[in-house]
């Protein structure tokens, strides 16, 4: 079998003998049982990068084994590697999916994440012949690449699905802070970039080990910690000058966890209102600062308090007493018979519910809100009957004005697509607001969540804030760091002064054109890769068809 982007050329020989003949070749991939303990450990390191592990660190090393592992092969083996990869990663990453609806869509669900990673293996074998042409071009070729996968993924089927982007697993790494300038994307690149120059420094370390070559791969590798340390160059924070309002989160808890979470009738309701009336009581006696707004998270109404009296008055209770307006997460009836909207209403005390401050949930999620297809998933899998009716998207972003504040709503996993955050941004908002339900998952599950928080508050200079249900609640700054983190499924009431945003980042300015750019730049090394594959590629050597170093099948 052909090494892949090698050629074989026919005719004479080097002293012009008829019928001689030499192959030039590229070399070796990894030997094929390498490649096959590679790829899984290269979804074990994606998945340590991410809570609720968070080693920053072994996203580029995931990246690293994932090239390794695919480089050079043909595009099946590649594709077969790379969705390997992804088995190995989505699996064990999205086991907060079949707490309570059966293995099957947990399998389905990973096995359709872990096919675009194996569209990338393919598209990294592809790209072998260019970057075996141009090694300096390999840190490029597989930033991009990553980001190209992301991009397809994050809107594909049905709205697509971001969870496990890069650079949602680099709360805690200097790159986050490349997010203000080109947000997720670039943060995905810079990581993917890195991962990239570690492959450089190490590929083919079986072949042969050489004085220069040892100092190339040294200097690669203090090349690739320059680049993560050169994200402390970038400013962040620049959005906190207009003035504080100090905001307490609502962690009211439900009666169990699991799908039935709402199934004891206003139990939910209850416990926030409960929580909120005696944050009041330590308002009054000096124990707690007195909150200019409160937030509840998302479902924190399990009855429609538009239009069920009793779920009014209890909200009206609580903000009265608290004397702050709370943005309330309820579900909404309507506006056609059988569906529902998923709404933030803001609470006024004194005068209820302000109908001109409602924000409507715009992606909701397939599945788990409303169900495509329904005549052919239930074929598939009877546990779509548990949604009874189809949320309804809404239209609008989600800022909400509330006493002299522009809030930025965003609801549950809205707050992983890039679109549906900047929109709140650039329509004025002045605090990101993400509420949450994270009942019928797990502690993994909401942490992973916290760091999507923690890359938006970076991407636009906006402090942030998830309030969930049960758990984890907390505050993010800026710069993304959290406070006053909550534990899961209690029930916890957390207070902070906030800092107002009004400046724009260079990212909220671009929105979509880094994206944009740099998927430009895969789709041109693609082109350029297959034009390649086509010549007679050059490699590290030349060696004659009988060399067995050359000729070894995969």
């Amino acid at each position: 079998m052909e090494t892949a982007g090698a050629a074989v050329t026919e005719g004479d020989g080097p002293r012009g003998e008829p019928g001689g003949a030499r192959r030039r070749a590229v070399g070796r991939p990894l030997p094929r049982a390498a490649a096959l303990l590679a790829a899984p450990a290269a979804g074990v390191a994606l998945l340590l990068a991410f809570p609720p592990y968070g080693w920053w660190w072994s996203a580029p090393l995931g990246v690293l084994l994932f090239t390794l592992a695919v480089h050079r092969r043909r595009l099946r083996a590649g594709f077969g590697l790379g969705a390997l990869a992804g088995l190995a990663f989505f699996a064990p990453m999205l086991t907060w999916t079949n707490l309570h609806t059966g293995k099957l869509p947990w399998l389905l669900l990973s096995g359709l994440q872990a096919g675009y990673l194996g569209l990338l293996g393919a598209a990294v074998a592809v790209t072998s012949a260019l970057v075996d042409r141009a090694r300096w071009s390999w840190p490029l070729v597989t930033g991009v690449l990553w980001v190209a996968q992301e991009a397809l993924r994050d809107r594909t089927p049905f709205g697509g699905f971001p969870w496990g982007r890069l650079a949602f697993s680099q709360g805690d790494s200097p790159l986050l802070r490349l997010a203000a300038l080109g947000g997720a994307p670039l943060v995905t690149f810079g990581v993917a970039f890195v991962g990239g120059l570690l492959t450089v420094a190490v590929w083919r370390p079986w072949r042969r080990v050489t004085v220069a070559g040892g100092g190339r791969a040294v200097a690669l590798v203090a090349g690739a910690v320059a680049v993560v340390a050169a994200g402390l160059l970038v400013p962040v924070g620049v959005g906190s000058g207009a003035g504080t309002v100090t905001v307490a989160i609502v962690q009211g808890n439900v009666p169990r966890l699991g799908l039935d979470f709402n199934a004891q009738r206003q139990a939910v309701l209850n416990n926030h209102a409960d929580a909120t009336i005696a944050l009041a009581r330590r308002v009054a006696a000096g124990a707690a600062p007195r909150p200019d707004l409160v937030v509840w998270p998302e479902n924190a109404s399990d009855i429609d308090p538009t239009r069920e009296p009793r779920a009014a008055a209890r909200i009206s209770e609580a903000a009265d007493a608290v004397g702050a307006p709370i943005l309330v997460g309820a579900v909404l009836l309507g506006p056609g018979e059988g569906q529902v909207r998923n709404a933030g209403l803001v609470w006024m005390p004194g005068s209820g519910w302000d109908s001109d401050q409602v924000y409507v949930k715009r992606h909701p999620v397939p599945f788990a809100e409303y169900v495509p297809l329904r005549s052919i998933a239930r074929r598939v899998s009877k546990e779509v009957d548990r949604v009874r009716n189809d949320f309804v998207a809404g239209t609008e972003p989600g800022v909400l004005r509330v006493g002299g504040v522009s809030l930025g709503d965003v609801i549950c996993f809205e707050v992983a697509y890039d679109s549906v955050v900047r929109d709140t941004v650039t329509g004025g908002a002045q605090l990101l607001a993400v509420q949450t339900n994270n009942a019928t998952f797990n502690e993994a599950e909401a942490l992973q969540q916290l760091a999507m928080v923690r890359l938006r508050a970076v991407e636009h200079g906006r402090e942030g804030l998830m309030a969930s249900t049960v758990g984890v609640s907390g505050f993010v700054g800026a710069d993304g760091r959290v406070t006053g983190a909550t534990g899961f499924n209690t029930q916890e009431v957390v207070t902070r002064e906030m800092h107002l945003g009004d400046a724009r980042t260079v990212a909220t300015r671009v929105g979509v054109w880094p994206e944009v750019a740099l998927v430009a730049v895969a789709v041109a090394a693609l082109v350029t890769a297959v034009v390649l594959r086509r010549r007679p590629l050059p490699g590290d050597g030349t060696a004659t068809a009988g060399d067995p170093a050359d000729a070894e099948e995969r």
